[in-house]
């Protein structure tokens, strides 16, 4: 009796246990449910705090920081004048606090990592070409307007009273905001103590009040010490889908990680051999890869403007200008804590969804995720800037196809280099697979960010030539993919040849028909997207910063 009495007793608080299990599996269950589609969608964003050691530096540097913060908060300001119009008054408009929310993590009412879908009534599709355009400009009214500055990355289309197009510069729009982000910069320039970087700071501030960037482009690439970055100013043009040439508004401000910056400098050196192993035609990869440029690792503290919208950017290659390019090839600089972050809270956890579990140990973050997004920067600076024969840069060229072709060569490119690296004894101990694994599980992260952004569409064309190719099978059973890696490697070296040629050849037509036919979703693939989504896990990440959060 008392044997049965205890065994009675220790069965109880198992039972307790389960039902206590159960309760709050219902009860989160239950919650879930509460939530409305508004407040799912602010959870497609995980919070990130960006933090960083900023002990070793000196009191003006740490001033400093207070001021670049300040110039990046006028160009996140100056990129809702990109976006939509003005911030404050479309913000006041939307009564629903989390719809309201939402629409501050997208600059406007359209959902970018949904294809650019209206989330709040009343909100039709959004236009083409953001507010850099009248929105009823048509094709053939801005090719027959004459103006030289048209296909300025720094001018506004806008209409006279009379209706007519006329282009207005940035710095005329928006006098009152680049004037005291220029002052400003001057001011964070006293306080500088790198002069590299005192000198770029003060060729910025003139820049953003002329509209001329080069001199301070090129100063940007002649910073070799500085321990602080600022990108700053009018830079990408990935908001601009009508032509793809209008540069938005942005701000980062930038750590150097030491350590990390020395491991992977060696690379550099390597880029003119890199370019001559392009599996292309000669004339493909006749232009020079400079070795000006550097390679370094940051840590971000700050977020301004168009890298804060949507999908957050993990690495940097810039500038864009192909003159700067030709003289002094480009900086290469990756993000890691923001990388890390995307790694941890992202992919990982579809990775443990949609990647055969004898693959699953090849997920690797340096020597897989960084490594990857490393050499899509480096890649970005090799191939081919001008069409064959000719003056014409390939931006100009492919207008609005160029971005998402330019990041599928990034993507498939920075691939092969790894492996070229590999093959000439530059990574040592390593597993290929690692790199490959990771590959595929980064494209179903980053086709999540929606297929009307670039790298959205890059990863379509990607997806679906390799899957064409037998470089990796889905297991109809489990849903989940593994890579054949020799395959893999062969696809990827035809598929580098494939874009460049469009590239070189500033063949608008073949990247339109690729673009336009093998860059949405198929249904098999929504159906694996839709179990990421039905997961709860996050599309991306969005930051607690500034000077409070960093201590300043």
């Amino acid at each position: 009796m008392t044997t049965k009495i205890s065994k009675a007793l220790l069965i109880l608080p198992a039972i307790f246990l389960f039902i206590a299990c159960n309760n709050t599996q219902t009860k989160n269950e239950e919650q879930e449910q509460e939530l409305t589609e508004m407040q799912k969608l602010v959870n497609n964003y995980a919070e990130v705090e960006l933090t960083a050691d900023l002990s070793h530096l000196s009191d003006n540097q740490k001033e400093m920081l207070k001021k670049l913060i300040e110039v990046a908060d006028i160009m996140e300001e100056l990129f809702w004048k990109d976006a939509i119009g003005d911030k404050e008054t479309f913000l006041a408009s939307i009564e629903d606090e989390d719809a309201r929310k939402y629409a501050a993590i997208n600059y406007g009412p359209w959902d970018r990592l949904n294809g650019n879908e209206p989330f709040i009534e009343d909100f039709g599709p959004k236009p083409a070409g953001a507010n850099y355009y009248p929105q009823d400009i048509t094709e053939e009214e801005f090719e027959a307007f004459a103006d030289p500055n048209k296909r300025s990355w720094y001018t506004l289309i806008r209409r006279n009273e009379e209706g007519e197009l006329v282009c207005v510069w940035y710095h005329e729009e928006y006098a009152e905001q680049i004037e005291k982000a220029a002052t400003l910069l001057e001011e964070a320039a006293e306080l500088a103590e790198d002069e590299g970087f005192k000198n770029y700071l003060n060729l910025r501030a003139e820049a953003l009040r002329t509209d001329v960037y080069l001199e301070s482009d090129i100063a940007w690439m002649d910073m070799k010490n500085n321990m602080i970055d600022f990108v700053v100013g009018p830079i990408e043009s990935y908001e601009d889908g009508f032509k793809g040439i209008k540069a938005a508004h942005s701000g980062q401000i930038l750590v150097k990680d030491l350590v990390w910056s020395e491991n992977i400098a060696r690379f550099n050196a390597l880029l003119p051999e890199l370019q001559q192993s392009l599996p292309v035609a000669a004339e493909y990869k006749a232009e020079e890869a400079s070795t000006s440029g550097d390679m370094n690792v940051y840590y971000v503290i700050y977020y301004g403007g168009d890298c804060n919208s949507g999908g957050k950017n993990i690495a940097i290659n810039l500038p864009n200008d192909p003159r700067v390019h030709s003289a002094k090839g480009s900086r290469k600089l990756q993000l890691k804590n923001a990388m890390q972050a995307k790694f941890d809270k992202i992919l990982v956890p579809i990775a443990e969804l949609l990647i055969d579990e004898s693959q699953l140990d090849h997920i690797k973050f340096e020597d897989g995720f960084f490594q990857n997004v490393m050499f899509h920067e480096v890649a970005h600076g090799l191939g081919i800037k001008y069409v064959l024969n000719s003056n014409v840069s390939v931006r100009d060229a492919l207008e609005d196809y160029y971005s998402p072709l330019e990041e599928a060569k990034a993507d498939i490119t920075g691939l092969y280099l790894v492996t070229k690296l590999y093959e000439m004894g530059e990574f040592t101990e390593k597993d290929l697979m690692d790199n490959y694994v990771t590959f595929l599980a980064g494209i179903f992260r980053s086709v999540r960010f929606g297929v009307a952004s670039s790298h959205g569409k890059a990863n379509m064309l990607e997806f679906y030539y390799l899957q064409e190719k037998g470089a990796f099978v889905r297991n109809e059973e489990t849903g989940r993919y593994s890579v054949n890696l020799e395959i893999m490697k062969e696809a990827v070296a035809e598929l580098v040849n494939e874009i460049i040629v469009i590239q070189g050849d500033g063949n608008k037509a073949a990247a339109k028909e690729w673009i336009d036919t093998k860059s949405a979703v198929g249904p098999e693939l929504q159906k694996d997207l839709d179990r990421i989504n039905e997961a709860g896990i996050p599309k991306d990440i969005v930051f607690k910063q500034g000077a409070e959060v960093l201590g300043l």
